[in-house]
């Protein structure tokens, strides 16, 4: 039997830019690939399991969410540029925090390695057990480092 993955992306256009949403930490936004500065979202095949203990998608619901928030006047500052390239960047949408709006929904964990800027949001979301702190779920660092 054989199986095909398809990865589909989803696409934000406003005022002739587009940005496509790689997974919910990662986007290209014209033309350059951006990883969101300071938070760490799961990996796009990550399940996680929710209240009950049944297994989700919680990769591809944390791409929703960050491609939902998304939509309206997107603009990046880039911060500085990682190993890979990519422009380490803090986006809004208007005045609102992507980054952070991420973090505070649950749908990623703020990536104390780098800032503990948005600690206050994850114990927020974990406290309110919103997205992935419905339930258990491997922290997106360390499942990484598992599929290695």
């Amino acid at each position: 039997m054989r199986i095909i993955f398809f990865i589909f992306a989803f696409f934000i256009c406003s005022n002739n830019l587009c940005a496509k949403v790689v997974d919910g930490d990662s986007l290209v936004f014209n033309n350059k690939k951006i990883r969101l500065l300071g938070i760490d979202a799961p990996e796009f095949f990550q399940t996680c399991l929710d209240k009950k203990g049944i297994a989700y998608e919680c990769g591809q619901e944390s791409k929703k969410y960050l491609s939902k928030i998304s939509k309206g006047k997107l603009s990046c500052k880039k911060i500085t540029t990682d190993k890979y390239g990519r422009d380490i960047s803090v986006c809004h949408n208007g005045s609102e925090n992507i980054n952070k709006k991420m973090v505070r929904s649950g749908w990623a964990v703020a990536y104390r390695y780098y800032t503990d800027e948005y600690a206050k949001d994850e114990d927020y979301a974990r406290k309110n057990k919103l997205g992935i702190w419905q339930g258990r779920f491997i922290s997106p660092r360390s499942y990484r480092k598992i599929k290695k």
